[in-house]
């Protein structure tokens, strides 16, 4: 397994004009990990998944990726599911493998036709004419047919039913190397806990908890649903 850190925030702080988006945050995660970061809509998780990715920039501190600030050498480690939809609607199935397997060195065309095959997905289809469901499991195979270091995935099971919920997550636990990171954001904890074996809280800009979910188990008595709720109460 690889040395260090995968990801390391250190006194990262992201304001937009007046608004404070992430405060202070001092995170590390390991490799081999599937990570849940975990908190309400608004609450900072995909301003801290677009500067690991390094669309944006901090206003103060540091984000690293492998000991490094994001940059090419950096993206090129991480694989990047944002939360809503970016490829072209005209283009069929096959042809997007093709085109991640021209744009990405890592990206493995036959464990993304296999994973096709285990969804039942035909690539021969036209993205426009997949159903919401299909069309995220699609953006799912492309993502984790890299071979990254960290796959940053930004809401992956919203707006789906329970079923295709279940099918992502299977597809994510089953398919990244064990000495990679998955870091998860989401805010349906009960669909993804599960799957996890650390969870992060960040609540209104703050890291407010950075456990694993059986120190939260054995600790507190409790499920990962159950403390989150507690903890987010109104």
């Amino acid at each position: 397994m690889k040395e260090g850190y995968v990801m390391e925030c250190r006194n990262l702080t992201k304001k937009f004009g007046n608004f404070t988006a992430l405060k202070q945050i001092d995170l590390k995660l390991e490799r081999g990990r599937i990570i849940g970061l975990l908190g309400p809509n608004g609450s900072g998780k995909t301003t801290l998944i677009k500067l690991l990715n390094g669309l944006l920039v901090p206003t103060e501190g540091e984000i690293l990726v492998n000991g490094k600030a994001p940059c090419p050498e950096t993206k090129a480690k991480v694989s990047y599911l944002p939360d809503n939809n970016y490829l072209s609607s005209w283009m069929s199935v096959h042809q997007m493998i093709n085109y991640y397997g021209d744009f990405y060195a890592d990206f493995d065309k036959q464990k993304a036709y296999d994973m096709l095959a285990n969804l039942g997905l035909d690539p021969k289809q036209r993205f426009k004419t997949m159903s919401k469901g299909m069309k995220e499991k699609v953006q799912l195979v492309l993502v984790m047919s890299r071979n990254a270091d960290l796959y940053c995935l930004d809401e992956p099971i919203g707006g789906v039913d329970p079923a295709t919920r279940d099918y992502i997550l299977r597809t994510i636990i089953t398919n990244y190397a064990e000495d990679s990171t998955v870091l998860i954001s989401t805010h349906l904890i009960s669909e993804v806990e599960k799957v996890l074996d650390e969870a992060i809280f960040i609540k209104q800009g703050e890291l407010v908890r950075h456990s694993s979910v059986e120190e939260i188990r054995n600790t507190y008595n409790s499920s990962v649903d159950a403390l989150f709720r507690e903890e987010f109460k109104c």
